[in-house]
């Protein structure tokens, strides 16, 4: 690209200097304000030339037919110089560069970025993608200076998330607790040998492409709430999931009135944690007014810390951390190590994937299973085949 812009410089000036010699293919053009130099074919501006107001270069580059055509150098309203490509007088691609950075791209006629381009910014930062009116708008990816990377879709610069594209392709997989079992005074029993998933809600907007007709390959199951409660259906779903060679785990509801280490046990003594389960599982949902009443946010997660580290090491694995997007973006900034250390599984029914280190994502609740009656959450691993056995043969009980 260097060699490219020093090459238009050098033709730019050779341009203007030419101009204090006419030769026959070469001439001044006075039009109004405007000072046209270089070649003609037929009356019209053609081959290479330079347009200028006073002393102020607004184009030189190549023309065709009168219009600028080909490659050349030109300034935006911002005062950026550009070195760019031209078509019938219409800057459609260029490059520019300022205190904050280098655009590469496709630009519309006032020159401002639109179409696909990227930018690397000077704190190493870099992003390749669709713009709007020089704003990253529609799909691309963002390298962030600290080596974190966004793939997904952007709206007026904000990252909205990748939108996913539901397919057989991908993994899914369900959570159970009582409420797959009893509704009211009815009880309804699983057909395990009948589940597939048939619909993903409709809670929220979705694409999906074929039909909804999907295994089950990974099942989490409640077993604890607190320090008193416990799933009566457990250890029965538990088996049965098993038996059907559907990867299972365990999860503990967190509770902001109990200590975190007694609930720790709790769980611990009223689960069943085999060889190749999946890694057990806080689901954490308490409400602003919980939380507060605890303590505050502090108090908060050093209950999580404690819960983890206990469930932890007594698995030999890395619990999950089950959160909602309301809690990411208002508590979880405060505990930049439960980001940075666990896995998330997140609850958030919007259709684009969250901005967290995501293994799960709930995507409804309202979700329908062959073999089950009542309404079910349906979740969906992040990643495919390949990813998925990576994550199984990593995180898994040993």
């Amino acid at each position: 690209m260097k060699t490219h812009i020093t090459h238009l410089f050098i033709l730019a000036l050779l341009l203007l200097t030419s101009c204090r010699d006419i030769t026959p293919d070469t001439i001044i053009s006075q039009h109004g304000k405007y000072t046209y130099c270089g070649t003609v074919k037929n009356g019209r501006y053609d081959g290479y030339g330079t347009l200028s107001i006073g002393d102020s270069m607004i184009y030189a580059g190549q023309w065709h037919g009168g219009k600028r055509s080909g490659k050349g150098v030109s300034h935006d309203s911002l005062h950026h110089r550009i070195v760019g490509t031209w078509r019938a007088d219409t800057l459609v691609r260029g490059t520019w560069t300022d205190s904050t950075g280098t655009y590469s791209g496709e630009m519309n006629r006032d020159a401002i970025a639109h179409g696909h381009g990227s930018f690397a910014d000077t704190q190493q930062g870099f992003y390749s993608g669709q713009w709007r009116d020089g704003q990253r708008t529609g799909f691309g990816f963002a390298l962030l200076p600290k080596k974190h990377l966004r793939i997904g879709e952007w709206s007026k610069n904000r990252f909205l998330g990748e939108r996913l594209e539901y397919t057989a392709d991908r993994i899914y997989g369900i959570d159970l607790s009582r409420f797959q079992h009893d509704v009211g005074r009815r009880h309804y029993p699983i057909d395990w040998s009948r589940l597939r998933i048939a619909h993903l809600g409709t809670i929220s907007r979705k694409r999906v492409r074929g039909k909804v007709d999907y295994p089950v390959s990974f099942c989490y199951i409640k077993s604890t709430e607190g320090t008193t409660i416990r799933n009566r259906y457990f250890r029965a779903d538990y088996a049965a999931a098993r038996r059907r060679g559907i990867k299972t785990g365990a999860y503990h509801f967190f509770s902001t009135r109990t200590p975190a280490d007694r609930q720790a046990r709790f769980f611990i003594a009223n689960s069943k944690f085999s060889k190749g389960d999946l890694p057990p599982v806080l689901d954490v949902e308490p409400t602003h007014a919980m939380i507060k009443k605890m303590g505050g946010a502090d108090a908060l997660f050093r209950a999580i810390r404690t819960w983890l580290r206990i469930v932890g090491q007594h698995t030999g694995t890395r619990p999950v951390l089950y959160i909602s997007q309301t809690f990411v973006n208002r508590y979880l900034p405060s505990a930049p190590d439960l980001k940075r250390d666990y896995n998330i599984w997140i609850a958030r029914y919007g259709e684009y994937k969250p901005d967290v280190h995501l293994v799960y994502w709930q995507l409804c609740p309202d979700g329908r299973v062959t073999g089950i009656r009542p309404e079910v959450d349906i979740n969906v691993f992040n990643g495919y085949r390949s990813e998925y056995e990576d994550f199984l043969q990593r995180e898994c009980i040993k």
